[in-house]
Order: C-alpha cells, then structure tokens, then sequence
C-alpha cells in the first residue's frame, strides 16, 4: 500500500487567519448615493457600542453616508 502525504504550502497563511487579514480593511472609495459615483471617503466615530466602535464613511464631496463599519477590540487573552 502506498501513501501520499500532502504538504501544505509553507507560504499560504494559516488556515486560521483566513478571516483576520480582512478584520483591519479601510475604505477609500465607495459608491456615493448623491453623487452616483465612486469618490473618496472619511471615516467617522458615530458610536460607542459595548461590543464595539460604529464608524461611519462620508463622502468628501457631499458629506453623504457611503457606509458604515463596526470595529470590534482584539480578544483579552487571560494569562496567569
């Protein structure tokens, strides 16, 4: 009986970290719905949430909401 072992590539990031690489993603541009265009954005503290900071992405041009995005804090690892 022969057996093939695969080997995962020592390059590709861990299967794991598949979400985390896109947790820190900024905006620059988004769709306006005023403008009708894609145009460069600010972003915007509009809340303080328990579960996490609520900002908000304006338009540069009009000062319309393109979008919103709630970033959560890092896990607390307890280490004793």
């Amino acid at each position: 009986m022969c057996y093939i072992a695969r080997m995962r590539d020592p390059f590709a990031p861990p299967p794991s970290d598949a979400r985390r690489q896109f947790r820190d993603l900024e905006a620059t541009l988004l769709r306006c719905p005023r403008c009708a265009d894609a145009v460069p954005v600010r972003k915007r503290l509009l809340l303080v949430l328990p579960d996490g900071d609520k900002f908000e992405y304006v338009c540069v041009r009009c000062s319309a909401t393109c979008g919103t995005k709630i970033e959560r804090p890092p896990p607390v690892s307890l280490r004793l």
